[in-house]
């Protein structure tokens, strides 16, 4: 049987961004209201540390079965995307914050889908 090739997840561009914006919300979340420690603020810190995650979790694995890790760190970035704007309709983050973040994460959508293309 041969062997079967890994990725080493770190060397990955699209796990060091996914770590990146991770990285991001968690500082942005120092600022966020107590009272949604256990809402908001939970659901994007999940979300954000689920993007690189199954990145790394994925690697371990075939391409095919990658690819399926892969798809739930694409859902998980646009879930990110979708707590973003509801963050900032109820004024915890400002449109800059906002704009940067939410760039961040097309690039890796973009990035990822690509990658996984190449799979």
């Amino acid at each position: 049987m041969g062997l079967r090739r890994r990725h080493n997840y770190k060397n990955l561009k699209i796990w060091q961004l996914g770590l990146e914006i991770a990285n991001n919300i968690s500082d942005v979340l120092e600022n966020f209201p107590k009272h949604e420690k256990y809402d908001l603020s939970s659901q994007l810190s999940r979300c954000s540390v689920s993007m690189p995650s199954n990145i790394a979790e994925g690697s371990a694995r075939t391409d095919k079965s990658f690819s399926h890790f892969i798809d739930i760190s694409l859902g998980s970035s646009f879930e990110l995307g979708t707590q973003l704007l509801v963050a900032h309709h109820r004024k915890y983050i400002d449109a800059e914050t906002l704009k940067k973040i939410e760039e961040k994460n097309e690039e890796f959508q973009r990035m990822t889908m690509g990658f996984q293309n190449g799979l």
